[in-house]
């Protein structure tokens, strides 16, 4: 069987390092907000070429908390893609906030930059750009739009750690960047953890005050926050996988350019472009038979996953705040796309017996 991710094979190879920061943090008895988090805010700052770096619980709070740091006017319009993951939008509703979809571009699969302005409003603050799949959104024509109306631009980055537009990394274009640790993201920790990049200053004091009770000194409250500490565990794990995280990415990439040079052309296959160097923390295809496909692969003993099956205007719990709004593009894109293996633990000889598996359906 050929596993869609194994999470205990991912993480073999830096299992002994593991062993060794837990003994580590289990001596310091320092177990929240310590040195592992300090230390490894500064590196994932300096990888990310950001200046600060804030570690929270989880990539939702990441997101929430970067909105919240500007305090919006309750019903306040935030621009985001209708094909996002559903943490995009829970984090502007968290915030009392008006989530305004847009299509993306159904090439790229990340927001259409063409349809953006026509959705602005008197009350539009913001725009959350999701780097959807690893590749990095078209941000030229973003940050256009955005010094244009003059609005905030956050950038949801959970899934495209290291992705670049012509040598910039995601998470350095606007005022924050996002991002999440979850376990099999390209830098997963062992559990939820999640990190808010900024190169303000007084943002970076706003968002590390958020975190932790509205409090930057123990017992005295500067505003009103919430309990979203980055683990001091957790955070001595991600330093470990930290020093790989090129090499992951480059795996990745090299696995990823398996399945471009030899998929069949019946498969709708992730868009290649000068300019962007895509991280792949998803390889989709899509196929109008795509659940026929997914079901071809499994008997192949093959797994996959879809991301995802639901677009957000479809979820139970969205028919209320978008009011039976329709998004065709996204709908497209959730009925018809497939996630293949292609993790770091996965080897090419896998890869190339799914792209034979997958020739033959």
């Amino acid at each position: 069987m050929i596993a869609y991710e194994n999470l205990l094979e991912l993480n073999k190879p830096f299992t002994a390092r593991f062993k060794q920061q837990f003994d580590e943090f289990l001596a310091s008895g320092w177990y929240i907000l310590g040195n592992s988090v300090k230390k490894f805010e500064q590196e994932y700052a300096a990888w990310n070429n950001s200046t600060y770096c804030i570690g929270v619980a989880n990539g939702l709070d990441a997101l929430t908390l970067a909105l919240k740091a500007y305090n919006f006017e309750p019903g306040s319009e935030v621009i985001v893609p209708s094909n996002t993951y559903i943490a995009t939008i829970l984090a502007i509703l968290n915030n009392n906030l008006t989530p305004v979809l847009v299509e993306p571009d159904i090439r790229t699969y990340n927001i259409d930059p063409k349809l953006i302005e026509q959705a602005i409003t008197p009350r539009t603050r913001a725009i959350m750009a999701v780097h959807l799949y690893g590749k990095c959104c078209a941000m030229e024509a973003i940050l256009t739009i955005k010094n244009k109306h003059n609005l905030v631009l956050v950038e949801d980055c959970a899934q495209a750690h290291g992705a670049t537009l012509n040598g910039q990394k995601t998470g350095t274009f606007g005022e924050f960047g996002a991002f999440s640790f979850y376990p099999t993201k390209n830098l997963g920790a062992l559990g939820d953890a999640g990190a808010v990049n900024t190169n303000d200053e007084r943002l970076a004091g706003i968002i590390m005050q958020l975190r932790n009770y509205g409090s930057d000194k123990k017992y005295y409250n500067e505003r009103i926050g919430t309990n979203s500490r980055l683990d001091e565990l957790q955070a001595a794990f991600l330093s470990v996988k930290l020093e790989a995280l090129d090499d992951i990415n480059n795996h990745k990439r090299k696995l990823a350019n398996l399945y471009l040079q030899h998929l069949k052309s019946d498969f709708i296959l992730p868009v290649v472009e000068d300019g962007y160097e895509d991280v792949y923390h998803i390889f989709n295809v899509r196929h109008e038979r795509r659940d026929d496909l997914k079901a071809y692969l499994l008997e192949k003993c093959i797994g996959t996953e879809i991301h995802y099956p639901v677009p957000p205007h479809e979820q139970k719990a969205m028919q209320e705040v978008l009011k039976g709004q329709n998004f065709p593009i996204a709908k497209e894109i959730h009925q018809t796309t497939l996630s293949l293996p292609c993790s770091y633990w996965h080897t090419e000889e896998q890869i190339e017996q799914v792209v034979e598996a997958m020739n033959g359906f």
